[in-house]
């Protein structure tokens, strides 16, 4: 064999060696778990779940707050998409909330002055929006999981904070 002919044989070999190709096949690794996300006060939602609102309704980063002692709920989003996310913020849309527990259904108020208690105008993506609903009786607790339905979006399962 010429030198040049051992000399590629020594790289090739010294290439098998430092890749791991001679060494013992590692046990196989089980499948990660499917991660979650925790909202600011640790309430924990599926990356699945983002990503299913994201691509149905156009909107992610969903959260219901309980806000005035319990008698109101703060539903906000951001917009990721302006035509899917159109739905919410339709002034002929009256949104509601509905209680999984109680089966409550919960509406936005209507003031004199202020008017509807939800933004509807003009989206813009990456913007973040918000929809208060009375929780007259306070029966929607923090912990409760409730749905918010705004003309053609449904969106499910929201754990109220």
């Amino acid at each position: 064999m010429s030198a040049a002919g051992k000399a590629f044989r020594a790289m090739l070999l010294a290439g098998l060696v430092t890749s791991g190709a001679g060494a013992a096949a590692a046990p196989p690794q089980p499948a990660p778990a499917a991660k979650t996300l925790a909202s600011q006060n640790g309430v924990p939602r599926s990356q699945r779940a983002e990503w299913y609102w994201a691509g149905r309704y156009g909107v992610d980063h969903l959260q219901v707050r309980s806000i005035a002692s319990g008698a109101s709920l703060e539903f906000r989003y951001r917009v990721v998409n302006v035509q899917k996310a159109k739905s919410l913020s339709d002034k002929r849309a009256n949104p509601y909330m509905l209680d999984w527990k109680s089966g409550a259904k919960l509406s936005v108020p209507q003031t004199e002055q202020i008017g509807s208690l939800r933004q509807v105008s003009t989206q813009e993506q990456g913007r973040e929006y918000w929809m208060i609903f009375s929780n007259t009786g306070k029966l929607v607790r923090p912990g409760d999981r409730v749905d918010v339905v705004a003309g053609a979006s449904r969106l499910e399962g929201l754990i109220v904070e």
